[in-house]
């Protein structure tokens, strides 16, 4: 019955993503047919190539941002938050219990609403509008990341472990990189994963800060559409060719995650 439930669950889950697929295989008359078209067509290749060569959407220059702009701000937050999560969990300095309720109270104002404006003046007085630092210095450090790696560290990483290495004479930073950071590996996986989606799909801030030729892949796929009416096989190729770095991504740190998991579970 298990297996029963695990299997409907996977076909329900995956048939978005097949469906994308057909759809993005096969013309615009056939994709809405009806009843609609199940099996993939033979029109996938050529209507990848349509995406890449569009005039407006610029997608091969989206899907380089947002490659550049992911990336950076995942291995930033995900570096800063282990480093500050291993400070404010293991290391006892003065004020620290301030400065981590401090972290917690940005998680608090919604900046996706209320941030937009000062932040979209201050990059103007930067003269950083219409460049992709302007997407990236914003957002590489979070303070999501800086409380899911303080309470990792905490439970991953006994103090006993903290204080026997300092008594064979490693310095902090040898502490965090030879201690800290293999045990929180599958903590720093999840925090990966979660960061490199969020930038990836994000859409709002690089429609703002960014011009139409310099776009990301989101804003490029919104650029698919056609002035006097929406190309759906276009818009479904665009869509897929955007989530395959997602795949990729969530491949290589979902193994990170199995891997520490059963690390801990031998040492165990």
């Amino acid at each position: 019955m298990t297996r029963l439930v695990l299997a409907v669950t996977i076909i329900i889950s995956a048939f978005p993503l097949y469906y994308m697929i057909v759809i993005a295989s096969r013309t615009n008359t056939e994709a809405t047919d009806m009843p609609p078209p199940f099996l993939p067509g033979g029109k996938l290749g050529e209507n990848v190539q349509r995406v890449l060569s569009n005039p407006d959407a610029h997608y091969l220059t989206g899907l380089t941002n947002s490659l550049i702009i992911a990336a950076t701000v995942t291995v930033s937050v995900v570096l800063i938050s282990t480093f500050a999560g291993f400070a404010f969990a293991r290391l006892q300095f003065k004020g620290g219990k301030i400065l981590l309720l401090l972290v917690l109270l940005t998680m608090m104002v919604p900046l996706q609403q209320m941030g937009q404006v000062p932040l979209y003046r201050l990059m103007v007085s930067l003269e950083w509008v219409g460049s992709i630092k302007a997407v990236i210095l914003p957002f590489l450090l979070n303070g999501f990341g800086v409380f899911l790696m303080t309470q990792y560290t905490e439970q991953a990483v006994p103090n006993e472990l903290v204080e026997a290495a300092r008594v064979d004479g490693a310095s902090t930073l040898r502490i965090w990189w030879n201690v800290i950071l293999p045990a929180v590996r599958p903590g720093m996986g999840v925090l990966g994963i979660n960061t490199f989606m969020l930038n990836w799909n994000e859409f709002m801030w690089p429609l703002i800060v960014l011009n139409p030729d310099n776009p990301t892949v989101q804003v490029a796929i919104n650029s698919l559409n056609a002035k006097y009416g929406t190309d759906y096989v276009l818009i479904f190729s665009g869509t897929l060719l955007s989530i395959l770095p997602l795949i990729v991504v969530f491949i290589l740190f979902g193994r990170q995650i199995i891997g520490g998991l059963m690390e801990g579970a031998v040492k165990a």
